[in-house]
Protein backbone atom coordinates (compact mmCIF):
# COMPACT_ATOMS: atom_id res chain seq x y z
CA UNK A 1 0.00 0.00 0.00
CA UNK A 2 2.79 2.43 0.92
CA UNK A 3 4.69 1.49 -2.22
CA UNK A 4 1.59 2.22 -4.34
CA UNK A 5 1.12 5.58 -2.58
CA UNK A 6 4.76 6.53 -3.12
CA UNK A 7 4.58 5.50 -6.78
CA UNK A 8 1.38 7.52 -7.25
CA UNK A 9 2.91 10.62 -5.66
CA UNK A 10 5.99 10.24 -7.85
CA UNK A 11 3.81 9.94 -10.96
CA UNK A 12 1.81 13.03 -9.96
CA UNK A 13 5.02 15.00 -9.36
CA UNK A 14 6.47 13.97 -12.73
CA UNK A 15 3.21 14.87 -14.44
CA UNK A 16 3.35 18.31 -12.84
CA UNK A 17 6.91 18.80 -14.09
CA UNK A 18 5.71 17.90 -17.58
CA UNK A 19 2.76 20.28 -17.40
CA UNK A 20 4.55 23.16 -15.65
CA UNK A 21 6.05 24.75 -18.83
CA UNK A 22 2.55 24.83 -20.34
CA UNK A 23 0.78 26.47 -17.37
CA UNK A 24 0.64 29.93 -19.05
CA UNK A 25 -0.71 28.47 -22.30
CA UNK A 26 -3.24 26.31 -20.42
CA UNK A 27 -4.35 29.28 -18.33
CA UNK A 28 -4.91 31.63 -21.26
CA UNK A 29 -6.57 28.88 -23.31
CA UNK A 30 -8.99 28.24 -20.42
CA UNK A 31 -9.66 31.97 -20.07
CA UNK A 32 -10.39 32.31 -23.79
CA UNK A 33 -12.58 29.19 -23.72
CA UNK A 34 -14.68 30.62 -20.87
CA UNK A 35 -14.91 34.16 -22.24
CA UNK A 36 -15.72 33.11 -25.81
CA UNK A 37 -17.96 30.19 -24.86
CA UNK A 38 -21.11 32.14 -25.92
CA UNK A 39 -19.54 32.70 -29.35
CA UNK A 40 -18.70 29.00 -29.63
CA UNK A 41 -22.26 28.04 -28.67
CA UNK A 42 -23.73 30.37 -31.31
CA UNK A 43 -21.52 28.87 -34.01
CA UNK A 44 -22.35 25.33 -32.83
CA UNK A 45 -26.07 26.09 -33.15
CA UNK A 46 -25.64 27.01 -36.82
CA UNK A 47 -22.71 24.92 -38.14
CA UNK A 48 -22.48 21.10 -38.03
CA UNK A 49 -19.35 19.25 -36.97
CA UNK A 50 -17.47 19.71 -33.70
CA UNK A 51 -14.07 20.18 -35.34
CA UNK A 52 -15.36 22.72 -37.86
CA UNK A 53 -17.12 24.71 -35.14
CA UNK A 54 -14.04 24.72 -32.91
CA UNK A 55 -11.80 25.77 -35.82
CA UNK A 56 -14.12 28.65 -36.72
CA UNK A 57 -14.24 29.80 -33.09
CA UNK A 58 -10.44 29.70 -32.79
CA UNK A 59 -10.12 31.63 -36.08
CA UNK A 60 -12.43 34.38 -34.81
CA UNK A 61 -10.57 34.55 -31.49
CA UNK A 62 -7.27 34.83 -33.36
CA UNK A 63 -8.53 37.68 -35.52
CA UNK A 64 -10.22 39.49 -32.62
CA UNK A 65 -7.57 39.02 -29.90
CA UNK A 66 -4.27 37.45 -30.96
CA UNK A 67 -3.43 39.53 -34.05
CA UNK A 68 -4.22 42.96 -32.49
CA UNK A 69 -2.30 42.00 -29.33
CA UNK A 70 0.81 41.05 -31.30
CA UNK A 71 0.70 44.23 -33.41
CA UNK A 72 0.28 46.48 -30.36
CA UNK A 73 3.06 44.65 -28.50
CA UNK A 74 5.43 45.17 -31.43
CA UNK A 75 4.63 48.90 -31.61
CA UNK A 76 5.07 49.30 -27.85
CA UNK A 77 8.42 47.48 -28.00
CA UNK A 78 9.65 49.69 -30.84
CA UNK A 79 8.54 52.86 -29.03
CA UNK A 80 10.20 51.69 -25.81
CA UNK A 81 13.55 51.08 -27.49
CA UNK A 82 13.33 54.38 -29.37
CA UNK A 83 12.20 56.73 -26.60
CA UNK A 84 13.02 55.27 -23.18
CA UNK A 85 16.75 55.78 -23.79
CA UNK A 86 15.98 59.50 -23.49
CA UNK A 87 15.29 58.96 -19.79
CA UNK A 88 18.99 58.36 -19.24
CA UNK A 89 21.12 61.34 -18.38
CA UNK A 90 18.85 62.36 -15.49
CA UNK A 91 16.22 64.55 -17.24
CA UNK A 92 14.60 65.10 -13.81
CA UNK A 93 17.71 67.04 -12.75
CA UNK A 94 17.43 69.35 -15.76
CA UNK A 95 13.72 69.80 -15.02
CA UNK A 96 14.53 70.78 -11.42
CA UNK A 97 17.10 73.35 -12.60
CA UNK A 98 14.48 74.86 -14.87
CA UNK A 99 11.86 74.85 -12.08
CA UNK A 100 14.24 76.55 -9.60
CA UNK A 101 14.71 79.44 -12.02
CA UNK A 102 11.00 79.64 -12.73
CA UNK A 103 9.82 79.37 -9.08
CA UNK A 104 12.48 80.91 -6.79
CA UNK A 105 10.11 80.80 -3.81
CA UNK A 106 10.17 76.99 -4.02
CA UNK A 107 13.95 76.83 -4.49
CA UNK A 108 14.82 75.22 -1.09
CA UNK A 109 12.32 72.40 -1.57
CA UNK A 110 13.28 71.87 -5.21
CA UNK A 111 17.00 71.80 -4.36
CA UNK A 112 16.32 69.15 -1.72
CA UNK A 113 14.40 67.06 -4.25
CA UNK A 114 17.20 67.53 -6.75
CA UNK A 115 19.80 66.27 -4.26
CA UNK A 116 17.68 63.23 -3.42
CA UNK A 117 17.10 62.31 -7.06
CA UNK A 118 20.68 63.05 -8.04
CA UNK A 119 22.02 60.57 -5.51
CA UNK A 120 19.62 57.76 -6.25
CA UNK A 121 20.15 57.16 -9.98
CA UNK A 122 16.77 55.45 -10.12
CA UNK A 123 15.82 57.02 -13.46
CA UNK A 124 18.84 55.51 -15.22
CA UNK A 125 18.13 52.15 -13.61
CA UNK A 126 14.49 52.25 -14.72
CA UNK A 127 15.42 53.22 -18.27
CA UNK A 128 18.01 50.44 -18.46
CA UNK A 129 15.54 47.91 -17.07
CA UNK A 130 12.80 48.88 -19.55
CA UNK A 131 15.10 48.91 -22.57
CA UNK A 132 16.82 45.64 -21.67
CA UNK A 133 13.48 43.98 -20.95
CA UNK A 134 12.07 45.20 -24.26
CA UNK A 135 15.08 43.93 -26.16
CA UNK A 136 14.75 40.55 -24.47
CA UNK A 137 11.08 40.51 -25.46
CA UNK A 138 11.92 41.27 -29.10
CA UNK A 139 14.76 38.74 -29.19
CA UNK A 140 12.52 36.14 -27.57
CA UNK A 141 9.60 36.79 -29.90
CA UNK A 142 9.89 33.25 -31.27
CA UNK A 143 9.19 31.94 -27.77
CA UNK A 144 6.09 34.11 -27.49
CA UNK A 145 4.88 33.06 -30.93
CA UNK A 146 5.26 29.41 -29.97
CA UNK A 147 3.40 30.08 -26.72
CA UNK A 148 0.58 31.76 -28.62
CA UNK A 149 0.34 28.85 -31.06
CA UNK A 150 0.21 26.35 -28.17
CA UNK A 151 -2.54 28.43 -26.55
CA UNK A 152 -4.62 28.40 -29.74
CA UNK A 153 -3.97 24.66 -30.16
CA UNK A 154 -5.23 23.97 -26.64
CA UNK A 155 -8.16 26.34 -27.18
CA UNK A 156 -9.26 24.29 -30.19
CA UNK A 157 -9.54 21.15 -28.07
CA UNK A 158 -11.14 23.03 -25.17
CA UNK A 159 -13.86 24.11 -27.59
CA UNK A 160 -14.20 20.78 -29.39
CA UNK A 161 -14.01 18.47 -26.34
CA UNK A 162 -15.60 20.76 -23.76
CA UNK A 163 -18.22 18.20 -22.72
CA UNK A 164 -15.68 15.37 -22.38
CA UNK A 165 -13.30 17.58 -20.40
CA UNK A 166 -15.96 18.65 -17.91
CA UNK A 167 -17.23 15.08 -17.50
CA UNK A 168 -13.66 13.91 -16.82
CA UNK A 169 -13.19 16.65 -14.21
CA UNK A 170 -16.44 15.66 -12.52
CA UNK A 171 -15.47 11.99 -12.57
CA UNK A 172 -12.05 12.51 -10.97
CA UNK A 173 -13.08 15.19 -8.49
CA UNK A 174 -14.07 13.78 -5.06
CA UNK A 175 -17.18 15.98 -5.07
CA UNK A 176 -20.87 15.53 -5.61
CA UNK A 177 -22.42 17.07 -8.70
CA UNK A 178 -23.85 19.96 -6.68
CA UNK A 179 -20.45 20.60 -5.13
CA UNK A 180 -18.75 20.39 -8.54
CA UNK A 181 -21.26 22.86 -9.95
CA UNK A 182 -20.48 25.25 -7.09
CA UNK A 183 -16.71 25.06 -7.67
CA UNK A 184 -17.10 25.40 -11.46
CA UNK A 185 -19.43 28.37 -11.04
CA UNK A 186 -17.03 30.16 -8.68
CA UNK A 187 -14.10 29.61 -11.04
CA UNK A 188 -16.15 30.75 -14.05
CA UNK A 189 -17.38 33.88 -12.24
CA UNK A 190 -13.83 34.66 -11.10
CA UNK A 191 -12.53 34.42 -14.66
CA UNK A 192 -15.32 36.70 -15.87
CA UNK A 193 -14.65 39.15 -13.04
CA UNK A 194 -10.91 39.22 -13.77
CA UNK A 195 -11.20 39.41 -17.58
CA UNK A 196 -14.11 41.84 -17.81
CA UNK A 197 -13.89 43.61 -14.47
CA UNK A 198 -10.10 43.92 -14.19
CA UNK A 199 -8.28 43.33 -17.48
CA UNK A 200 -10.88 45.00 -19.71
CA UNK A 201 -11.23 48.00 -17.40
CA UNK A 202 -7.42 48.27 -17.13
CA UNK A 203 -7.19 48.20 -20.93
CA UNK A 204 -9.74 51.02 -21.19
CA UNK A 205 -7.82 53.04 -18.60
CA UNK A 206 -4.59 52.51 -20.56
CA UNK A 207 -6.27 53.61 -23.80
CA UNK A 208 -7.65 56.74 -22.11
CA UNK A 209 -4.23 57.50 -20.62
CA UNK A 210 -2.50 57.06 -23.98
CA UNK A 211 -5.10 59.29 -25.66
CA UNK A 212 -4.54 62.17 -23.24
CA UNK A 213 -0.76 61.82 -23.60
CA UNK A 214 -1.17 61.99 -27.39
CA UNK A 215 -3.59 64.94 -27.21
CA UNK A 216 -1.26 66.89 -24.91
CA UNK A 217 1.69 66.02 -27.21
CA UNK A 218 3.56 64.22 -24.45
CA UNK A 219 6.29 61.75 -25.50
CA UNK A 220 5.62 58.06 -26.18
CA UNK A 221 1.81 58.00 -25.71
CA UNK A 222 1.50 54.38 -26.84
CA UNK A 223 4.24 53.20 -24.49
CA UNK A 224 2.92 55.07 -21.45
CA UNK A 225 -0.64 54.04 -22.28
CA UNK A 226 0.51 50.41 -22.21
CA UNK A 227 2.33 50.99 -18.91
CA UNK A 228 -0.82 52.57 -17.43
CA UNK A 229 -2.90 49.62 -18.61
CA UNK A 230 -0.56 47.22 -16.81
CA UNK A 231 -0.38 49.32 -13.64
CA UNK A 232 -4.17 49.81 -13.60
CA UNK A 233 -4.48 46.13 -12.66
CA UNK A 234 -3.08 47.06 -9.25
CA UNK A 235 -5.63 48.47 -6.79
CA UNK A 236 -5.43 51.94 -5.17
CA UNK A 237 -2.66 53.77 -7.14
CA UNK A 238 -2.88 52.06 -10.52
CA UNK A 239 -2.43 54.31 -13.55
CA UNK A 240 -1.79 57.37 -11.36
CA UNK A 241 1.78 56.10 -10.94
CA UNK A 242 2.33 57.38 -14.50
CA UNK A 243 0.01 60.34 -15.06
CA UNK A 244 0.51 62.01 -11.64
CA UNK A 245 4.32 62.50 -12.01
CA UNK A 246 3.72 63.62 -15.61
CA UNK A 247 1.28 66.29 -14.38
CA UNK A 248 3.79 67.45 -11.77
CA UNK A 249 6.53 67.63 -14.42
CA UNK A 250 4.27 69.73 -16.66
CA UNK A 251 3.53 72.09 -13.75
CA UNK A 252 7.22 72.46 -12.90
CA UNK A 253 7.91 73.18 -16.56
CA UNK A 254 5.40 76.03 -16.51
CA UNK A 255 2.72 74.28 -18.60
CA UNK A 256 -0.03 74.69 -16.05
CA UNK A 257 -2.84 74.32 -18.56
CA UNK A 258 -1.62 70.88 -19.66
CA UNK A 259 -0.90 69.89 -16.05
CA UNK A 260 -4.45 70.74 -14.93
CA UNK A 261 -6.00 68.95 -17.92
CA UNK A 262 -3.90 65.84 -17.28
CA UNK A 263 -4.67 65.90 -13.54
CA UNK A 264 -8.42 66.28 -14.19
CA UNK A 265 -8.46 63.56 -16.86
CA UNK A 266 -6.44 61.18 -14.71
CA UNK A 267 -8.32 61.67 -11.45
CA UNK A 268 -11.86 61.92 -12.86
CA UNK A 269 -12.03 60.08 -16.18
CA UNK A 270 -9.36 57.40 -15.70
CA UNK A 271 -9.81 57.15 -11.94
CA UNK A 272 -13.59 56.71 -11.94
CA UNK A 273 -13.94 54.52 -15.03
CA UNK A 274 -13.68 51.41 -12.85
CA UNK A 275 -16.81 52.35 -10.90
CA UNK A 276 -18.73 52.94 -14.14
CA UNK A 277 -17.60 50.00 -16.27
CA UNK A 278 -17.28 47.23 -13.67
CA UNK A 279 -21.02 46.93 -12.88
CA UNK A 280 -21.87 47.01 -16.61
CA UNK A 281 -19.32 44.35 -17.60
CA UNK A 282 -19.57 41.98 -14.63
CA UNK A 283 -23.28 42.55 -13.89
CA UNK A 284 -24.55 39.94 -11.45
CA UNK A 285 -21.30 38.02 -11.21
CA UNK A 286 -19.08 38.16 -8.16
CA UNK A 287 -17.21 41.35 -7.33
CA UNK A 288 -13.81 40.64 -5.85
CA UNK A 289 -12.68 42.64 -2.84
CA UNK A 290 -9.62 44.86 -3.32
CA UNK A 291 -7.40 43.22 -0.68
CA UNK A 292 -7.68 39.55 -1.76
CA UNK A 293 -7.45 40.58 -5.43
CA UNK A 294 -4.26 42.52 -4.72
CA UNK A 295 -2.70 39.60 -2.84
CA UNK A 296 -3.86 37.05 -5.43
CA UNK A 297 -2.66 39.08 -8.43
CA UNK A 298 0.76 39.96 -6.98
CA UNK A 299 1.25 36.45 -5.59
CA UNK A 300 0.12 34.95 -8.89
CA UNK A 301 2.58 37.09 -10.83
CA UNK A 302 5.43 36.02 -8.55
CA UNK A 303 4.55 32.32 -8.72
CA UNK A 304 3.12 31.82 -12.23
CA UNK A 305 4.41 34.81 -14.22
CA UNK A 306 2.03 36.79 -16.43
CA UNK A 307 -0.59 34.02 -16.26
CA UNK A 308 -0.78 34.67 -12.51
CA UNK A 309 -2.94 37.74 -13.17
CA UNK A 310 -5.78 35.27 -13.80
CA UNK A 311 -4.44 32.12 -12.15
CA UNK A 312 -3.88 33.74 -8.75
CA UNK A 313 -7.52 34.85 -8.27
CA UNK A 314 -8.78 31.55 -9.76
CA UNK A 315 -6.77 29.55 -7.21
CA UNK A 316 -8.15 31.79 -4.47
CA UNK A 317 -11.71 31.26 -5.72
CA UNK A 318 -11.22 27.47 -5.87
CA UNK A 319 -9.86 27.44 -2.32
CA UNK A 320 -12.83 29.51 -1.14
CA UNK A 321 -15.30 27.17 -2.87
CA UNK A 322 -13.64 24.04 -1.44
CA UNK A 323 -13.64 25.52 2.06
CA UNK A 324 -17.36 26.15 1.64
CA UNK A 325 -17.82 22.51 0.57
CA UNK A 326 -16.02 21.35 3.72
CA UNK A 327 -18.12 23.69 5.85
CA UNK A 328 -21.33 22.25 4.45
CA UNK A 329 -20.12 18.67 4.81
CA UNK A 330 -19.10 19.15 8.44
CA UNK A 331 -22.34 20.89 9.29
CA UNK A 332 -24.61 18.56 11.34
CA UNK A 333 -27.31 17.00 9.20
CA UNK A 334 -30.90 17.98 10.13
CA UNK A 335 -32.86 15.23 11.95
CA UNK A 336 -35.74 13.51 10.17
CA UNK A 337 -38.97 12.77 12.06
CA UNK A 338 -39.92 9.04 11.81
CA UNK A 339 -43.44 7.57 11.89
CA UNK A 340 -42.99 6.34 15.47
CA UNK A 341 -42.05 9.83 16.64
CA UNK A 342 -38.30 9.19 16.82
CA UNK A 343 -35.72 11.11 14.83
CA UNK A 344 -32.96 9.93 12.52
CA UNK A 345 -30.24 11.57 10.44
CA UNK A 346 -31.07 11.94 6.80
CA UNK A 347 -28.70 9.78 4.81
CA UNK A 348 -29.12 11.98 1.74
CA UNK A 349 -28.19 15.06 3.75
CA UNK A 350 -25.25 13.37 5.43
CA UNK A 351 -23.76 11.97 2.23
CA UNK A 352 -25.29 13.33 -0.95
CA UNK A 353 -25.31 10.83 -3.79
CA UNK A 354 -23.47 11.58 -6.99
CA UNK A 355 -25.61 11.70 -10.07
CA UNK A 356 -24.20 9.96 -13.16
CA UNK A 357 -21.49 12.17 -14.63
CA UNK A 358 -22.85 11.86 -18.17
CA UNK A 359 -26.18 13.42 -17.16
CA UNK A 360 -24.67 16.52 -15.49
CA UNK A 361 -25.05 19.82 -17.41
CA UNK A 362 -21.84 20.61 -19.27
CA UNK A 363 -21.01 24.30 -19.23
CA UNK A 364 -17.84 26.25 -18.67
Amino acid sequence: MLALLALTLLAVYLCWRLVEPFVPALTWALVLAVVFNPLHERIRARVPGKSVVAALAVLLVTVAVAVPSVLVAQKVAEEAVTHVEKLKGDPAKALMDQAIKRYPELAPTLRWLKREMDGSGQVDKMATFVVDGTRRFVSGSVYFVVGALVTLYLLFYFFRDKDKTLRALRRFAPLSDDESDKVFADVRDTIYAIVYGTLAVSLVQGVLGGMIFWWLELPSPLLWGAVMAVLAILPVLGASIVWAPAAVALALGGEWDKALILAFWGSVVIGLIDNLLYPLLVKGRMRLHTVPVFIAVIGGLLVFGTAGVVLGPVVLAMAKALVEVWRQRLQPAPPVLMEDGSTAVSAAAAAPDRAPADTAPQNW
